[in-house]
């Protein structure tokens, strides 16, 4: 493992702003409540159970365990993976959207998966709040997706403050940093 390697659940941070996966570490050791908006402090709660590993008691259920991806040097900690049945599973509190960031997730804990040993045969999201079910292709079968996931996953290598300029303002203006950001474009 490399010293630096990058965290999946970063992936779909940085697709947002990079500076907000800063702003999370230099948070990191204080009350969440005060830097955590509503969704994130929701998807905190939805990761709970299965970090905990009280999802399931099946013992085909892995539940939080830690994933390395050596090949693209991702680390992470998958939701749910039902080794019977070759699914894994990535919770949502409530899609409304199915964001890259979101596929892009998946796909690190899928790799890492894969290079651990496991058959992966479905990757899906599940949105807690509506009980719903969107089942996503894997890479090998979306390479237009999968292109774009190792595009990312190169830029979060190469990515460096000093060239950063934020310009969407509509990112800003919903960023719960915004107020001590000195890249905000507003």
């Amino acid at each position: 493992m490399s010293e630096n390697p990058i965290s999946i659940s970063s992936l779909n941070d940085f697709i947002f702003c990079p500076v907000s996966i800063y702003f999370h570490a230099v948070d990191g050791g204080n009350e969440k409540l005060l830097y955590q908006d509503s969704c994130q402090l929701n998807g905190t709660e939805v990761h709970k159970n299965s970090d905990a590993g009280l999802y399931s008691d099946l013992r085909s259920m892995l539940q939080g365990i830690p994933v390395y991806c050596e090949k693209l040097d991702l680390c992470g900690k998958i939701d749910t993976f039902d080794i019977s049945r070759g699914i894994l599973t990535e919770r949502k509190k409530k899609i409304k959207t199915i964001y890259d960031g979101y596929i892009f997730q998946l796909y690190g804990q899928y790799y890492a998966l894969i290079e651990m040993g496991y058959t992966v045969k479905e990757i899906r999201l599940y949105s807690m709040d509506d009980n719903r079910v969107y089942k996503i292709d894997k890479p090998e079968d979306n390479h237009e997706m999968n292109d774009k996931f190792l595009s990312l996953v190169d830029e979060m290598k190469k990515f460096s403050f000093s060239e950063f300029k934020q310009s969407n303002q509509l990112k800003c203006k919903n960023c719960i940093y915004e107020p001590i950001c000195g890249f905000s474009s507003i």
